[in-house]
């Protein structure tokens, strides 16, 4: 569990064992369960511990840790021989189970909370930051949990994935209501979704943002990629809220998702398409921001936003529609959107001593590196330097895409390690490089630090530097170790 958190309250066995229907019940459940657990180290006494499958690891070979730290009770799919004074639950389906309980155990938390939920390969974390400055802006004080950090009233919490297991979620939406939040907004992962982390949770609102190649390496297909992003989607409005869904049709998957029929949910479209319900229209895009109109059917609002690019026009028409769907009138978006700054790691800039401009970017997919680079491409006033690479043990197909587009886009190329996890650092520069156009200036610069510095080096005034990837990221991930690394840090340094 992310927070090491004790349980608020306690809950009858006998009323979990009601909830997951379960195959098979051994040992007695006439006690109280004091807190769920899915990892044995956070078990305490009183605890239920859930054993999951997962890619590495298996709950099950667990069990025997989660009782002598305290478990009373075991959820598994398979039986396991426990010690008499300690419950056995023998579901199907452990991961639908720990998402069942987590709400229950919690009171159901996302019904007496507004829940917007966020997904698509990009633009969910700006797209988030956005949602959650209008519905503040509207006096709708809300909680979030992102890619960057987990807010919860006061408390700023740093994010470990996008979209934690099912008990951490449900713990945070209690924890947002005793804060007197009465919103949230949650980046929702094709992982998450998968693996029924959020199985059970009341959406008012979903956002497709976009499909683009990622994550292959877990879902093996695109179609199965947007399989389970349109998980989301198929349970809008299937429990207690009237919920809206909200789609970009401008990307070629939304458009199919907005076309398929089937949803419960009230349609909403958004894009730059002449089709959408809500679309900008006299679009200027400028160095520092932008300018547009939103025609919407709560009406119409001038928007300037500063922060540049073309796909930031479209996040912010995403939180628009978002929130327009929430009853919020267009002139207290616009005002909200005017007033946002750039999310941490999101085109975060530093100016060098020696003028050239240096950004930091979280892009670590094609589409997201090529839409990054054809916004500074349009605002650079001499040389593109991109800094970048590719992280291990995740989809390796996109490395040599990423290759071309960098190489496209820029002047030079500096490829560097990225995360390389448990795989070969120099295997994975060489199929970035494979990618790499013929007669592009690209050098090999392993040493992420050595490859900043190089770049911000080369760099004179008028030249703009990009180093994507990682963004907020303030670690570096190798086969046995874990190190601290901030982009933004080592750029400041060098920049002085």
């Amino acid at each position: 569990m992310i927070l090491g958190r004790l349980c608020l309250e306690a809950m009858r066995l006998e009323d979990i064992t009601k909830i997951v229907q379960p195959i098979l019940v051994k040992g007695g459940h006439s006690f109280d369960v004091e807190g769920i657990a899915y990892d044995s180290r956070q078990v305490r006494k009183g605890y239920l511990f859930v054993a999951l499958r997962g890619g590495t690891y298996n709950g099950e070979d667990y069990i025997e840790d989660a009782i002598r730290r305290g478990a009373v009770a075991i959820v598994s799919e398979h039986e396991c021989m426990p010690r008499r004074d300690v419950a056995h639950i023998l579901v199907e389906d452990s991961r639908l189970a720990l998402a069942e309980i987590s709400s229950a155990f919690y009171s159901h938390p996302s019904e007496r909370i507004e829940m917007i939920g966020i997904t698509g390969t990009n633009g969910k974390t700006t797209t988030s930051f956005m949602t959650r400055a209008i519905l503040e802006k509207a006096g709708r004080h809300a909680g979030m949990i992102s890619t960057v950090r987990y807010e919860i009233g006061d408390r700023i919490i740093p994010a470990n994935r996008t979209t934690p297991e099912a008990p951490d979620i449900h713990f945070m939406l209690d924890q947002m209501i005793r804060s007197n939040c009465v919103s949230a907004v949650m980046e929702v992962s094709s992982h998450a979704l998968h693996q029924k982390r959020v199985y059970g949770i009341d959406f008012d609102v979903g956002v497709f943002t976009n499909l683009t190649r990622d994550h292959l390496d877990y879902h093996r297909s695109m179609d199965e990629y947007f399989r389970a992003k349109s998980l989301l989607f198929r349970g809008l409005g299937q429990m207690s809220k009237k919920a809206a869904a909200v789609i970009n049709i401008d990307d070629p998957w939304g458009m199919t998702l907005a076309s398929v029929g089937g949803l419960s949910a009230e349609l909403v479209t958004y894009g730059f398409h002449p089709g959408a319900m809500v679309r900008a229209e006299n679009v200027e895009l400028q160095a520092l921001g932008s300018e547009f109109t939103v025609e919407s059917p709560w009406g119409r609002a001038d928007v300037y936003l500063q922060m540049p690019g073309r796909y930031n026009v479209s996040n912010a028409l995403a939180a628009f529609a978002a929130c327009g769907a929430r009853g919020i009138p267009p002139a207290v978006m616009a005002e909200a959107l005017h007033g946002m700054t750039p999310v941490p790691g999101r085109l975060e800039q530093i100016r060098t001593r020696s003028g050239a401009m240096v950004y930091i970017d979280y892009a670590h997919t094609d589409d997201a590196l090529s839409n990054v680079l054809q916004t500074l491409r349009e605002i650079s006033r001499r040389r593109l330097i991109t800094v970048f690479g590719c992280g291990g043990n995740r989809d390796a197909t996109k490395r040599p895409v990423m290759g071309a587009v960098a190489s496209g886009y820029s002047d030079l190329v500096i490829l560097t390690n990225d995360n390389p996890r448990k795989e070969d650092p120099s295997a994975i520069l060489r199929d970035i490089e494979s990618g790499i156009r013929q007669g592009t200036d690209c050098r090999i610069i392993a040493d992420r630090e050595k490859a900043i510095a190089a770049a911000i080096a080369e760099a004179r005034e008028g030249d703009t530097v990009l180093i994507a990837g990682k963004g907020h990221e303030n670690y570096q991930e190798f086969a046995d170790t874990v190190i601290p690394f901030d982009d933004s840090e080592v750029a400041r340094r060098y920049a002085e």
